[in-house]
């Protein structure tokens, strides 16, 4: 026997670990119908278990493999004993796409689902002619892309694109019987994907598996399908939710994006600042980024610094040899995101003597980071209080500084993560393997800015935006967390809902 992560389990092991030949250990006491089992209580009951085996002089290896009352040792794991655990191939029906030519796409008919259509791409390939009515698929159908991208087209999906033909790469997924919901078997689909990749053909970004390791596969499965389908209703809300808050995200980012154009560029003024001391709208004047307000000025990057190196200057050339686990801490190109900072979990430091010896440019609160390596180049973020005594950046970060009056930092670091920056920025990239802008090209590119006043209300209506949209990646972020924690619950029966 195979469990779902790869690891041989003794079927006489697991029994006698559980209380007899049938994987038993129930409680005497148990009467028909599903015990509702709280983690709590589980967790206690395993916890006792194992001290009564450890004093039975079972070895660690035997205590290892003890379950609580009510649940038994399986291909899969511990589950609860009215669960089984038949394979994939028992209870599916994999049915393969047809690969489709080139010759044969039309304008007309039906759409052929390809990979990208199950990413979301809108542009099908259609056909018209004769086709076999299995690779026929309807709305609310299970289908598994079985040769993709780890993490995005790879895995499971349902299709709710109308009446479709199912391309190459891709089975659709026909439930035997009427044992099984197939909205469960969907969720443990999304459960295992991850073990399904670790033991698929393939590696790095792309990955297929084939049919006959597909139906090997154990899938833990209640009794009832009335449980099973509690299980579905409550992991699908969950994806309700997280599909309600990822369209609101995507667009207050599309609102803050078409708003950033227009604020950047002064194609749209602010109220108090689109009018003459005569009461007259403000006008435009040329300039080589095109038309831009009358009374904006027009600089290079470099001279926004005041054309002094000291505040315009890149980090430093950091190699293996200086990097240790505490000391002067390390900013990489990794902590520098689009507008803000990224901390990462995997932190970097070099030592005190190295930052001595190489007589590093030690950064202050509030300096603003403009990272000169894809992807994207020229993306920046404003330095917060990270609680370091010290903090360095590497050579491929520059640090630029300026005077308030000239440049409100803010400002800047929207600025810098515009579509119109980033096409600017990308002119002047070079490299082939590592694209990269170099700190002198960098600076010679202009910006249009207006006064102080200006860019501090421009800002501040943009960081506000900002403030909405992270509030909202925070929430969706801790709601997928809470549908992990479900997951690992309702799949495999730590808590039951019937």
């Amino acid at each position: 026997m195979t469990s779902f992560s790869g690891e041989p389990i003794s079927s006489q092991t697991a029994n006698a670990a559980c209380g007899g030949p049938q994987g038993g250990g129930m409680d005497s006491r148990r009467t028909s119908g599903v015990a509702e089992v709280s983690p709590k209580y589980t967790a206690e009951a395993s916890a006792g278990y194992v001290s009564r085996s450890a004093s039975a002089g079972l070895n660690p290896a035997q205590v290892g493999m003890v379950c609580p009352p009510g649940y038994k040792q399986t291909e899969v794991g511990v589950i609860p004993a009215d669960w089984n655990t038949p394979k994939f191939g028992e209870i599916c029906t994999l049915i393969n796409g047809r690969g489709f030519k080139p010759y044969e796409w039309s304008t007309e008919g039906l759409p052929i689902i390809r990979i990208q259509n199950l990413n979301g791409s809108d542009e099908f390939n259609h056909y018209q002619g004769y086709y076999d009515p299995k690779i026929f698929v309807q709305d609310g159908q299970l289908l598994f892309a079985w040769s993709g991208s780890r993490g995005t087209s790879f895995g499971p999906h349902i299709w709710f694109g109308g009446d479709a033909l199912l391309n190459y790469h891709t089975w659709k997924l026909v439930v035997r019987g009427e044992g099984v919901d197939s909205g469960y078997f969907f969720h443990i689909l999304k459960q295992l994907t991850k073990q399904i990749e670790d033991s698929a053909h393939g590696a790095s970004a792309l990955v297929h598996t084939q049919k006959g390791e597909m139906e090997n596969f154990f899938v833990p499965l209640p009794s009832s399908k009335r449980e099973q389908t509690a299980i579905a209703n409550a992991l699908s809300d969950v994806d309700a939710l997280v599909s309600e808050l990822e369209k609101l995200i995507a667009k207050k980012q599309a609102i803050k994006t078409a708003t950033m154009q227009q604020l950047l560029t002064g194609r749209t003024r602010l109220p108090q600042f689109a009018l003459r001391d005569d009461g007259t709208p403000k006008g435009t004047k040329p300039s080589e980024l095109g038309e831009i307000p009358e009374d904006w000025d027009l600089k290079t990057v470099f001279e926004l610094a005041g054309c002094q190196k000291s505040l315009f200057d890149d980090g430093d050339w950091i190699e293996a040899e200086h990097i240790t686990d505490k000391g002067v801490r390390l900013i990489q190109t990794g902590n520098i995101g689009v507008g803000r900072y990224i901390e990462k979990d995997a932190k970097k430091y070099i030592f005190e003597e190295s930052f001595e010896k190489l007589k590093c440019k030690e950064l202050r609160k509030g300096d603003l980071l403009i990272c000169r390596l894809a992807e994207p180049a020229g993306r920046s973020c404003i330095l917060p209080d990270i609680g370091e005594d010290k903090v360095i950046t590497s050579v491929d970060v520059t640090i630029f500084r300026s005077s308030s009056e000239v440049a409100n930092r803010e400002f800047y670091n929207q600025y810098f993560s515009s579509s119109d920056w980033f096409k600017s920025v990308l002119e002047q990239v070079g490299g082939t393997t590592h694209k990269r802008i170099s700190r002198s090209a960098l600076g010679r590119i202009s910006v249009c800015y207006p006064n102080a006043e200006e860019q501090t209300a421009i800002a501040t209506i943009l960081s506000d935006m900002d403030n909405e949209i992270q509030a909202l990646e925070q929430r969706l972020n801790k709601t997928r967390q809470i549908k992990q924690g479900m997951m690992q619950e309702l799949l495999t029966g730590k808590t039951r809902l019937v």
